[in-house]
């Protein structure tokens, strides 16, 4: 028996922002698709689309974000509802936005579905305009990024398996967009005791640097329970 609905039904989309850090310039990256077709053709925008009729926002998103970049297996958490009526130029389209932390090295973009071109960007020089309500959604969910650092353990999902105390503290700066106190960070960090020592940086022109790695059961636990980190 089918049913009639008394209201009007918005249509349901889904837009991907993505993290990473790059490894050689240590940029905070975005990854961007340059639309193929209209509305705001050729104009950069978030990976995302419509939702399918009984389908989750979540699958929705990482069905959208392979098709449009090729990731797939990433992490992902929800970042916000954005329902403005006049938002999308096609009709009442409200947005689920999810947020998602990527390590570069493991994955290679490729454009597919109706994206024109896949490509990371540096997150704090963006091209001027972006597609739709873009350029928002990208603004809090780096707003949300720089928040998560103060409560949350980072890095994992962002950094190589072995690294230095110098390149944890650089990915918080690329992150937060200024320098911190060196004496000040690693006194912080390292009582955190999520950090495993591993060995020292080796056939390096410099001295030698010792390198780290996440105790994944501790980093999970802490990012479960939270934490008060000021910095």
């Amino acid at each position: 028996m089918s049913y009639t609905y008394t209201y009007e039904r918005p249509a349901l989309t889904v837009d991907c922002v993505v993290f990473g850090l790059d490894a050689d310039s240590r940029e905070l990256q975005v990854l961007l698709i340059q639309r193929g077709e209209p509305p705001f053709e050729n104009m950069w925008a978030l990976p995302g689309g419509f939702i399918k009729i009984n389908e989750e926002g979540e699958a929705a998103a990482r069905r959208e974000l392979e098709e449009e970049t090729g990731l797939k297996d990433v992490f992902m958490e929800q970042l916000y509802t954005f329902s403005q009526p006049n938002r999308d130029p096609r009709g009442w389209v409200i947005s689920i936005a999810y947020f998602a932390l990527v390590n570069l090295r493991q994955h290679t973009v490729a454009a597919a579905s109706d994206a024109r071109h896949a490509q990371w960007h540096k997150a704090f020089e963006l091209p001027k305009e972006l597609a739709f309500d873009h350029a928002n959604i990208l603004a809090l969910a780096i707003e949300r990024l720089q928040t998560k650092v103060r409560w949350q353990p980072i890095g994992f999902e962002l950094l190589p398996e072995a690294f230095s105390l110098s390149q944890l503290q650089e990915m918080y700066e690329k992150i937060l967009n200024r320098k911190l106190n060196k004496r000040n960070f690693r006194a912080k960090i390292l009582k955190m005791n999520i950090l495993e020592l591993v060995e020292r940086q080796k056939d390096v022109a410099h001295r030698p640097a010792f390198l780290y790695k996440f105790d994944i059961e501790k980093y999970k636990d802490l990012s479960k329970k939270g934490i008060m980190f000021e910095i």
